[in-house]
């Protein structure tokens, strides 16, 4: 199955709500999947990488409950 790239308006429906220049800025901190350009000036990110990072917020929010 090949990788699915979504806009940057499709993370709000993921319930990631953060402006594009805090991306940018979480993105060089390591804190967030980059971009992948698409176009001249367009940008898209892939799926199952925000996907991944959404579980592993999730993850580290039940192993700081756990201890």
């Amino acid at each position: 199955m090949a990788p699915r790239l979504i806009p940057y308006d499709a993370l709000a429906a993921k319930c990631i709500p953060y402006s594009k220049p805090h991306l940018w800025r979480l993105e060089k901190a390591g804190k967030f999947p980059k971009r992948v350009s698409i176009g001249a000036g367009r940008y898209a990110y892939v799926e199952a990488e925000i996907d991944e990072h959404i579980a592993k917020k999730i993850a580290e929010r039940d192993a700081r409950g756990a201890a």
